[in-house]
């Protein structure tokens, strides 16, 4: 039995060896470090060798540069959204554009030299390169203007971007180890650090620790491999561009002259004679009337002579909404266009001997338009300052959808930033103010968010909206139909004095709604329900100590004739 027993007893030890060899080898392979390693060109995802990865801010991005000769050059986008967004492209006329406080830098594709308004400087190779699809700029010649550092690496191609300022984490390397692309032994190695290595401390964990090198390869390294860290600061010498303004001693009280012919002009001496505490005034004189950037014009210089004989200065007004033929669009997106409709303007105003231009362009489409709007105000505020013209802009006030209008930029350029303050409610909308103060008060606040309070005029209106709320007759008397659609709802603009008439020829009285900082009137006829947020001397006194509340530069009227005489009473004890 023992002769029998033996043979199993070998083949049950060697089962049990074998098992505990498979043991050992298993926890070997899993406590052995792994040796794989990535290569950093597929680690930067880099597929051709004039690619160049970017790190920007300890991160790297999915966006890559070139290599054009011996010199890194940066896609715009990236440059835009980025590293400066007052660099601006053309695609339709391929020019790269920058402007300073008093230059407009621009530079043609493909071009060794660029232009300082009109000086030449040659800059000894390309500034830009078109691509089908996009630009690439010289790095070194985006970062004259810009506020950032960088440094280049090669084997593979990459550069490290700053542009965030502060204090950040260091720590050494206690012995020699490696980077991994993750957390963990098994990871593939990215770089190798020798002792005494300094790594930038991104993300500290239990056992692994986030880092980057001083050549931009970011990964993990265990913790136990590094030392205490250290706070260091990187700071910037970069010096930012001082915007100068023009900007008046006195309070803003300017009301719009609407013109739709020279004729008009003539009835100046009796529109002022009618008002009281003006110091600017606006007449609509100019708008975009062809797709060269050509104006219509219905300015005046005896006009001007007799304001200027009152004290008033003359701010003309320039629009794009007249000619209905006219694409905007394609004269602000193309720059030709765009510098001739900036010449036309400031060639008026220095003949008509103008105090300032109130820029109102409006109905733009954010998708269509993107920075072109923007470059325009640059551009046009550069000459305008150049020749001593007072540039204010006026703007909707701010919601999501009007954020590319950029009132931050615009309060950089422009002398004074207007806020539209009606329209709230308007033809085609549902019923409603056309500026209760709660809102204006939130349009302020919001414009205060990008400019300077010294730089921000009031718009207020003269007017009201008498709203009609006629029965459907279609809709019956069905009880699951929404009140709300019950009614076909249209309005009719009235000045201040037709409207206060309307409401005496029906006998109604008006409620003061402390909300909307309004009076407020309701009525019938014909069936026909009549409502009106009243704009009077009390409306215009509400959004008056608003401007004194949030300390204005003063505060603008559409328009003049819609006002009655106790306005201006008013207005007087807030301006002047």
């Amino acid at each position: 039995m023992k002769k029998k027993a033996l043979p199993v007893l070998v083949v049950c030890a060697l089962i049990v060896i074998i098992v505990a060899i498979t043991g050992i080898s298993a926890l070997i392979k899993k406590y052995t470090p792994s040796k794989e390693r990535q290569e950093l060109s597929e680690y930067y995802n880099l597929t051709s060798e004039d690619q160049v990865a970017i790190i920007l801010n300890n991160e790297v991005i999915e966006t890559t540069a070139k290599m054009i000769g011996d010199h890194v050059y940066i896609d715009y986008q990236f440059v835009h959204d980025s590293l400066n967004p007052r660099f601006y492209w053309d695609a339709n006329e391929n020019i790269l554009l920058y402007a300073t406080a008093r230059d407009l830098i621009s530079a043609e594709a493909d071009s060794n030299s660029y232009l300082v308004t009109k000086s030449s400087i040659d800059y000894g190779r390309p500034i830009v390169k078109a691509t089908s699809d996009s630009a690439y700029i010289d790095l070194d010649f985006v970062k004259e203007y810009s506020d950032f550092t960088y440094e280049y690496f090669s084997d593979p191609n990459r550069i490290i971007v700053y542009n965030t300022w502060g204090s950040y984490e260091v720590a050494t390397v206690k012995r020699n180890t490696h980077i991994r692309v993750k957390g963990g032994i098994k990871s593939p190695i990215l770089a190798d650090v020798k002792e005494k290595d300094q790594l930038c401390v991104l993300e500290s964990g239990d056992n692994w620790t986030k880092v980057m090198t001083n050549d931009g390869v970011v990964g993990y390294v265990q913790g136990k491999r590094l030392s205490g860290t250290t706070e260091e600061t990187r700071s910037s010498d970069y010096e930012p561009e001082v915007f100068a303004h023009i900007t008046k001693d006195f309070e803003i009280c300017m009301a719009w002259h609407q013109m739709t012919t020279r004729a008009v002009n003539s009835d100046v001496a009796a529109v002022l004679a009618s008002t009281k505490g003006i110091n600017v005034i606006s007449p609509t004189w100019f708008y975009l009337n062809d797709n060269n950037g050509g104006i219509a014009d219905l300015g005046s210089t005896d006009y001007v002579n007799y304001c200027h004989s009152q004290g008033v200065e003359v701010w003309a007004l320039v629009s794009n909404l007249e000619n209905s033929d006219v694409d905007t669009t394609y004269v602000l997106t193309h720059t030709s266009t765009r510098q001739n409709l900036v010449n036309q303007i400031v060639s008026v105003a220095i003949q008509y001997n103008l105090d300032g231009i109130n820029l109102d362009f409006e109905a733009l489409n954010r998708e269509e338009v993107g920075d072109a709007y923007i470059q325009f105000v640059r551009e046009l505020s550069i000459k305008c300052e150049n020749n001593g013209i007072v540039l204010s802009i006026d703007n909707y006030v701010p919601t999501s959808y009007t954020s590319f209008y950029n009132r931050s930029e615009q309060a950089n350029f422009a002398d004074y930033v207007v806020i539209m303050g009606y329209d709230e409610h308007y033809a085609g909308s549902d019923e409603g103010s056309v500026s209760s103060l709660g809102w204006v008060r939130q349009g302020v606040i919001d414009t205060l968010a990008e400019v300077p309070a010294n730089q921000v005029i009031l718009g207020m209106p003269f007017y009201t909206r008498v709203w009609a709320l006629t029965p459907d007759e279609e809709a019956g008397d069905n009880d699951d139909i929404d009140a709300n659609i019950l009614y076909s709802v249209s309005s009719q603009v009235y000045g201040m004095r037709s409207a206060n008439n309307l409401l005496a020829n029906y006998g109604v009285e008006k409620q003061w709604l402390e909300d909307s900082g309004q009076n407020y009137a309701e009525f019938e006829s014909e069936g026909i329900t009549y409502k009106v947020w009243l704009e009077d001397s009390a409306s215009a006194e509400a959004r008056l100590k608003l401007m004194d509340e949030y300390e204005l530069a003063g505060a603008s009227f559409w328009k003049l004739g819609f006002e009655t005489s106790d306005v201006w009473d008013t207005i007087i004890k807030y301006i002047n």
